[in-house]
């Protein structure tokens, strides 16, 4: 199988003998690898972030910490340890401390199967010839599917457990969230299996050597860029956190160490879900196009991990970039997305490529494939644009009907009108200062224009 659109699209033979083979010291090593990874990009991005959306609003940004505010990230960590851990009376004290270790474990463990160099090119660690991956599996995608899942539980747990009103809509937010964006995230990531043929990272990224999915496969991207910030609960999706209706959110309770392991998860799933993005529409660790055709080599030893964290470094800048220019949706607009745009246009490109891979399979020609993808397209179009017609007909033949009154007090208690009505006036009523002067004798402000009694003795005598 190959990257060309007009190719047949076959089952890959997925090769993963190489795996599983290291010596129990080199695992031990590489799994370190892999957290010193997360944890150093983590401490990177906080300091980027700052200094980033510094720069976009005219201020300096950090720049005390180390040289050029480089350890600034370590001084907040270090601040946040030495803080007083508090833990508030009415928590459920068990789940309580539990809930920031379960938001926080998951998102290290994608990080395992994630490729950062070609399994065929192995490298030599202490004179053991090895790939650059932790381990791949047949089902690598699912697990990191099934572990982002795991994550969000530990935030559902946090809000649950603090005893506080504020906390638990936090997390329950977080949940409805989780749900909405991971149907359109997982129709993403089928279009990418139906394509590649495989659910391994190693064999996806294989897959891309003639062309990158992100061109293959435009709309899958933009779906699953969108996902992937809901997701994470980042900007302008921080609906679990909102502090202008939620006062922090799901994190409200929390202080010292189990808030940092919070804002430590938040970070890693940031790069995680970047370092899916590579792998699945990016080419993963393969070189850009024109450093691939004029350098060989690029592709070979040590080479391949240096263009994949260029790659997951310009994702995280565009998460920087949101958070600095948009501001946060309303939460019916979170869900009206997910569910209203996102699931639909995922399900329908999903069936597109289907359709296409299918065909393909089939023999069918390229232009053939076309003229019938477009001839759906035209017959759609054409439906409804005859359902919008029929639609504003029957609009404009209806009669608008005479508005009923409001009445507030219909039901033997005051309550507020619904959209589209209206409450009845209210009988205007004499500013105080015009009812002292016409106690004290003043002027009559009446409606009928006439005056009131001049002087004292007339108001007295009334």
């Amino acid at each position: 199988m190959t990257g060309n659109l007009a190719a047949p699209v076959y089952l890959a033979a997925e090769d993963l003998s190489m795996f599983g083979r290291d010596p129990w010291w080199l695992v031990v090593i590489k799994a370190v690898f892999c957290f010193a990874f997360l944890m150093i990009t983590v401490l990177f991005s906080i300091v980027w972030e700052r200094k980033v959306v510094a720069w976009m609003q005219l201020r300096i940004g950090p720049n005390r910490h180390g040289p050029w505010g480089m350890l600034q990230s370590l001084a907040d960590g270090i601040k946040l340890m030495l803080k007083e851990d508090l833990i508030v009376k009415r928590a459920d004290k068990v789940v309580y401390i539990l809930a920031p270790i379960v938001a926080a474990i998951p998102a290290f463990m994608a990080i395992a199967v994630i490729p950062f160099g070609p399994a065929d090119n192995q490298i030599s660690i202490f004179g053991q010839r090895t790939t650059m991956q932790l381990t791949d599996l047949p089902i690598a995608m699912l697990y990191i599917l099934a572990v982002a899942s795991v994550g969000i539980y530990g935030i559902v747990l946090a809000g649950w457990s603090s005893g506080s009103t504020y906390p638990l809509l936090g997390g329950l937010r977080s949940c409805a969230q989780m749900i909405s964006y991971e149907i359109a995230m997982g129709a993403a990531f089928a279009s990418v299996f139906l394509y590649s043929g495989s659910m391994s990272t190693s064999e996806i990224v294989a897959q891309q050597q003639d062309r990158w999915y992100i061109i293959l496969l435009p709309v899958s991207f933009l779906i699953y860029i969108v996902t992937m910030v809901g997701e994470t609960n980042r900007a302008p999706f921080d609906m679990p956190e909102s502090e202008g209706d939620l006062v922090g959110g799901f994190n409200t309770e929390y202080s010292s160490i189990k808030f940092a392991l919070f804002m430590l998860a938040e970070y890693v799933n940031m790069v995680t879900v970047s370092a899916v993005s590579v792998t699945l529409f990016l080419g993963g660790w393969r070189a850009p196009w024109p450093v691939s055709t004029f350098w060989e080599g690029a592709n070979h030893g040590w080479w391949p991990m240096l263009w994949f964290v260029i790659k997951v470094q310009l994702l995280l800048f565009f998460f920087i970039w949101l958070r600095g220019t948009l501001p946060r949706v309303r939460y019916d607009q979170l869900m009206k997305l997910g569910w209203k745009v996102l699931i639909p246009v995922s399900v329908v490109w999903l069936m597109c490529v289907a359709t296409v891979r299918t065909l393909r399979n089939e023999n069918y020609d390229f232009a053939d494939i076309a003229l019938y993808v477009a001839g759906a397209v035209l017959v759609l179009l054409l439906l409804s644009f005859i359902a919008d017609m029929y639609r504003d007909r029957k609009d404009a033949q209806e009669t608008p009907e005479e508005p009923v009154a409001f009445d507030p007090m219909a039901g033997g208690f005051p309550v507020p009108p619904l959209p589209g009505q209206e409450l009845p006036p209210v009988p205007r009523r004499r500013p105080r200062r015009e009812r002292e002067l016409i106690v004290s004798g003043g002027v009559n402000t009446d409606s009928d224009g006439t005056d009131g009694p001049r002087d004292g003795k007339e108001a007295s005598d009334g």
